[in-house]
């Protein structure tokens, strides 16, 4: 479901009673169109995402871990001039529109209170946060900026003043009637979910199928009632988050959604709701964009290889000719007399088969007899001698497949933070242009960043997503009598138990771990193997991450993204 205005509703009334008079302690940004606040608010420190991100735009507490980059983007230093030690005086919603304005006091420089709002839009693609003096709406700065060329209705950058997005002349159904209600529908028209978006502000399509539905037989009457119990849920703020999981595809609502027929999550909080359903998708995203170009250079090497080897098969299959040709060549010596030049083709008697059967040789018609014989001798002395080296060649190409694919299970699970190693291993590999020697320089000189996850037992579990990472905990911060684990045949994580003293319930929780962690993660009974560290080792001269081991047990788990997230330090 959309992060429609009856989210943004909700949410607005869960911040004001847990932010409101709080104080604005960091801001960081940790990705381009997102921004976290640390509030310290009613005698605990809550942390507030604002994302203006394109598929995900949306506003709530989390207490998901972002990274803080080294360098504060130039929007994020303004905010901190502005709003570092500011207090949140208030928290609203325009009608029911996805528009929120949060009001902060704070002090400038030379210790004067200020006002300044931040302008949080929520409208898909055209999402935005913007920053303004109260005291005449001058746009001190904002998170993505829009010039007349771009946009002729208002204008989005520095020292231009703040004008809303267009009126779409919606009524507000908070503040109708009945009698206005029923006016705003043509009953004899149709479609009523659809003019029920159109009429009214906030309400998504999935909100209006929802009142159809529970509505039962439409008419005036019961479509007035359902109607306006929806709309007093919102009013007297009885929300009930949840998720609804139907046919693999997520919903969530502050309402139960009846017509979906699935299972359903509850929460305590929307807060919650919207944490648990964008876990995982806005990183994904983010991986996705800055990952795109490396995805596409890595398919492409992936079907290249592909074709290498379908095209060494053949030539292969070629060279396991061989004999034939050998044997055209000596029968055709032997029946020089017969041959005539300018013939494309001879029949002769093979002297090779027991029953004496005829064969039939194709010649060159440019080539004398002699020509002929010493051309079939030339093919059988080249497809001889290639049979070795076309063969390591499969050989080399086939482990050239594996290792791509693992590489690409890899970006497939990897965090917006993997990615950068990633790179810098096809960068050593000789895959891909150093583009930036700096830092690539200063990432040799820092420890992979594992993620770390705490059994239910209370046992540490680390996870390498990529070679980097898997090479720097299997073979230097892993001890010997610890416990190993990867998926069976699969591309996947090397994943390790921090303990010389295993239980079986972290034993399971770390194989589900690592097989969330590959390229299965979308299967259910995927084999993981576990053995000691002592039992893995690095063949002389592998790839980054490659290892061999014995000594193994298998473990069959399902993959189970909310045990991962749970188990996440």
């Amino acid at each position: 479901m959309s992060f429609d205005g009856t989210i943004v509703h909700a949410v607005v009334k869960e911040l004001n009673n847990t932010l409101l008079t709080g104080k604005i302690t960091k801001i960081y940004q940790p990705y381009k169109t997102e921004l976290v606040f640390t509030i310290r608010a009613k005698g605990s420190t809550k942390q507030l995402l604002i994302s203006a991100n394109p598929s995900f735009a949306r506003l709530h507490l989390t207490n998901e871990k972002l990274d803080n980059p080294s360098e504060p983007p130039m929007f994020c230093m303004l905010l901190r001039k502005h709003l570092e030690g500011g207090i949140i005086e208030e928290i609203k919603q325009l009608d029911l529109e996805r528009i929120i304005t949060i009001k902060i006091r704070a002090r400038n420089e030379l210790g004067d209170i200020t006002y300044k709002k931040l302008m949080v839009e929520i409208m898909g693609r055209h999402s935005n946060i913007v920053l303004l003096d109260e005291i005449d709406d001058k746009i001190l700065d904002s998170i993505k900026h829009l010039s007349p060329g771009i946009n002729s209705y208002r204008t989005i950058l520095p020292g231009h003043t703040y004008k809303l997005p267009p009126e779409q002349e919606k009524l507000n159904p908070l503040e109708i009637d009945e009698n206005t209600f029923i006016k705003k529908i043509d009953f004899n028209a149709g479609k009523i979910d659809t003019q029920i978006v159109k009429q009214f502000s906030g309400l998504s399509p999935q909100i209006a199928t929802e009142i159809i539905y529970s509505a039962g037989l439409v008419n005036r009457e019961t479509l007035t009632k359902t109607f306006f119990e929806v709309i007093d849920l919102l009013k007297n703020n009885k929300f009930e988050p949840q998720i609804t999981v139907s046919e693999k595809k997520g919903y969530f609502s502050i309402i139960p959604l009846t017509h979906i027929k699935g299972t359903n999550q509850t929460f305590t909080s929307v807060s919650e709701m919207l944490t648990r359903f964008y876990f995982g998708k806005a990183e994904r995203d983010r991986v996705h964009q800055q990952a795109n170009d490396l995805e596409r250079f890595l398919k492409n090497e992936y079907q290249k290889n592909k074709t290498k080897i379908k095209k060494l098969r053949l030539t292969l299959k070629n060279a396991e000719d061989a004999a034939k040709y050998r044997k055209f060549g000596e029968l055709l010596t032997a029946y020089l007399h017969e041959i005539k030049k300018g013939e494309k083709h001879i029949e002769v008697i093979d002297f090779y088969d027991e029953e004496g059967k005829s064969i039939m040789i194709t010649l060159d018609p440019r080539k004398n007899p002699s020509e002929n014989a010493q051309s079939y001798f030339k093919k059988y002395n080249k497809a001889k001698n290639s049979l070795d080296i076309v063969q390591e060649q499969i050989n080399k190409a086939n482990d050239e497949l594996i290792y791509l694919e693992e590489i690409l299970s890899q970006v497939e699970t990897a965090a917006p933070k993997d990615i950068a190693e990633i790179r810098e291993e096809l960068v050593e590999g000789g895959y891909l242009r150093n583009r930036n020697k700096k830092q690539t320089k200063k990432q040799k000189e820092t420890k992979p960043n594992l993620e770390e996850y705490k059994s239910s037992s209370g046992l540490d579990i680390l996870v390498g997503k990529n070679n980097k990472q898997n090479e720097y905990l299997t073979n230097k911060l892993a001890r010997r009598d610890e416990t190993w684990l990867h998926t069976k045949d699969i591309p996947g994580s090397h994943v390790v138990i921090k303990s010389n003293q295993v239980d079986e319930k972290t034993l399971i929780e770390a194989a589900t771990i690592a097989a969330y962690f590959s390229k299965a993660r979308q299967s259910s009974s995927v084999p993981v193997d576990f053995t000691l560290i002592k039992h893995v080792k690095k063949p002389s001269g592998s790839r980054p991450g490659y290892v061999i081991y014995d000594n193994q047990t298998t473990l069959y788990v399902t993959p189970d993204e909310e045990l991962v997230r749970n188990l996440r330090k």
